[in-house]
């Protein structure tokens, strides 16, 4: 039986990997600060994000450890919740790395979550991983957790990061908060329409995930994101069309400014965009099942 730690597992994407991992071959152990009762296979450790505990002893003998903790961006970025924001990846990341370091058989590989939020706000720029980190709180952010891991003193364990673009899939993510949107007319593009928005299919984006566990080779930066990025404007055409409505109002870039406080958000998110390409993903073999946004939204809401 396999072990596997998933700091952050009890959210949208921990859940659906934890749904892809065979129970009659993986041990799993969730780090989270609200756990539930244990099921079959999974158990669940209470875990502050910050600092090692009883959770710890579970990495001895792990095979992995996959790092989905952080507290979501999507909210105003005041100076209490930046540095929630920042202080809730930096510290689980450097908790975990303490950890490992204490263990006699340390875990084989280590993937961590980060976002594409690295790159800032791109343009139409084509970017691979090695693209330099952009500008802005978001970009700030992604550079430092990504920082925090390299210094990891783990010698022994592989390090894989994914830079995640927006998730689709049922149940949470992108979709979550754009449907509803569409659905009230109100779907158009948003500011001049030509920020990129770079997505990926929750179940390409988990098998990802299992691919970094399981192929030996595959360590360092990937870009988590299907191979067609596409602009707001594309987007929510695409959206419209799934869901059989005929227009949407535009959302003009003051106006958004003006709503994202109300809303408890930041206009950035929904203004800026990053167009990505899994370059070292597909070089490596990695074949996504969802390339093309229109397939994406057929496979999730038709």
């Amino acid at each position: 039986m396999k072990k596997i730690l998933i700091p952050g597992g009890s959210g949208f994407l921990g859940r659906a990997l934890i749904a892809a991992l065979p129970r009659d071959e993986w041990e799993v152990v969730v780090l989270t600060r609200d756990p539930g009762a244990d099921s079959e296979g999974v158990t669940q450790r209470a875990w502050d994000g910050r600092s090692a505990g009883d959770w710890s002893q579970d990495l001895e003998g792990a095979v992995a450890v996959v790092n989905l903790a952080g507290r979501s961006i999507n909210t105003r970025f005041t100076a209490r919740n930046r540095s929630d924001i920042m202080d809730s990846r930096v510290h689980s990341v450097r908790a975990i790395g303490e950890s490992i370091a204490r263990c006699s058989d340390p875990p084989q590989v280590w993937v961590q979550a980060s976002a594409v939020g690295y790159y800032g706000d791109s343009g139409d720029e084509i970017l691979g991983e090695g693209a330099p980190a952009g500008l802005g709180f978001v970009a700030d952010v992604c550079r430092i957790w990504e920082e925090e891991l390299q210094r990891a003193p783990v010698p022994e364990t592989r390090k894989v990061v994914l830079r995640i673009g927006p998730v689709l899939g049922r149940g949470g993510g992108a979709l979550e908060r754009l449907l509803p949107i569409v659905k009230r007319y109100a779907g158009g593009r948003v500011g001049n329409g030509r920020q990129y928005f770079s997505w990926i299919h929750l179940r390409d984006l988990v098998r990802l995930i299992l691919w970094a566990l399981e192929n030996d080779t595959a360590s360092g930066v990937y870009n988590a994101v299907a191979s067609h990025a596409v602009t707001n404007s594309v987007l929510m055409g695409a959206l419209r069309k799934s869901v059989g409505v005929p227009v949407g109002l535009p959302a003009p870039a003051l106006a958004v400014r003006l709503a994202a406080p109300i809303l408890g958000v930041d206009p950035s998110l929904a203004l800026e965009g990053q167009r990505c390409a899994p370059l070292r993903a597909t070089e490596q073999g990695f074949e996504f099942h969802f390339s093309d946004l229109p397939d994406a939204l057929a496979d999730l809401l038709v």
